[in-house]
């Protein structure tokens, strides 16, 4: 063995650290949790909520669909003959007993296609806990949306803005029958609060991803893409650069929040002191 033989040996522990170099030109994924939050995906499958009409009038028709279809056996419904004088919703019979046990939810969504009036969606909050068993099964007290068609936030729910935006947003990228002339076309009546929510592309070029709030799904998976797969300018060192333009993008927008946070707590100091000495 050659001294350069012993040298490469002596020195070939610093070959661990060619993946730890490898990601100090990639942005960081860290967030400071929970007071910062990733952006949820349009189509996360939550919390559920039970919808009204524009009218105010309830969606549910007590059809115990949903019940049925439930894998888990987690949804109990019982359906009742609608007041002639008051009905509760445009149909014969309304939901009079609504109940879901979230201790044996899977969030799989087949409720919400089994639905004919898409009275159940899923909004995307799903942190949340409970301190006792019966506060995981949740009524149609607290599964209903309120007067202005906004779901009712329990205190051991930690909503977020846009939680109830593009609820079940799965199902309207779905093409009925697998008829792909349909696709992306509203087939849904309006909601209390939201009105006619917008369509998804799904799949297709006919797609609207500023209203709805889809990212293209190459942008999302693009680290478990295959290498020809990946557009050119996000390869080897053009891709280093781009990653480290987008990281020193975040970084810098986290400054300038940190900044005009210390200006806030000293303004608010010197306002405290001279208030003191008042």
């Amino acid at each position: 063995m050659g001294l350069g033989d012993e040298v490469k040996d002596q020195l070939s522990f610093l070959g661990g650290f060619k993946l730890t170099f490898q990601h100090l030109t990639r942005p960081r994924v860290t967030t400071s949790y929970p007071d910062e939050k990733r952006a949820k995906q349009p189509r996360q499958h939550g919390r559920h909520v039970l919808n009204r009409y524009e009218d105010g009038m309830e969606k549910c028709i007590g059809c115990e669909l949903c019940a049925g279809v439930c894998p888990a056996d987690c949804i109990y419904v019982r359906g009742l003959d609608n007041p002639p004088d008051h009905p509760v919703s445009p149909g014969e019979r309304y939901g009079y007993v609504y109940e879901i046990n979230y201790l044996r939810c899977i969030h799989c969504d087949m409720c919400v296609e089994a639905c004919p009036t898409e009275a159940i969606t899923e909004s995307k909050l799903f942190e949340f806990s409970f301190t006792n068993r019966s506060d995981a099964i949740y009524t149609k007290k607290e599964l209903l949306v309120d007067d202005r068609g906004m779901p009712q936030k329990l205190p051991w729910e930690d909503w977020r803005e846009g939680d109830d935006m593009m609820t079940s947003g799965w199902m309207r990228a779905t093409a009925p029958s697998g008829n792909a002339a349909y696709e992306g076309e509203v087939q849904w009546s309006g909601e209390l609060g939201y009105g006619v929510r917008t369509p998804e592309g799904g799949q297709s070029g006919h797609r609207d991803d500023e209203l709805t709030g889809t990212k293209p799904l190459r942008e999302i998976l693009e680290a478990h893409l295959l290498a020809e797969d990946i557009p050119l300018a996000h390869r080897g060192m053009q891709g280093r650069v781009w990653r480290a333009k987008i990281g020193a993008e975040k970084n810098k927008k986290k400054m300038e929040a940190m900044r005009v946070r210390m200006n806030d707590l000293r303004a608010a100091r010197k306002a405290a002191k001279a208030k003191g000495k008042a």
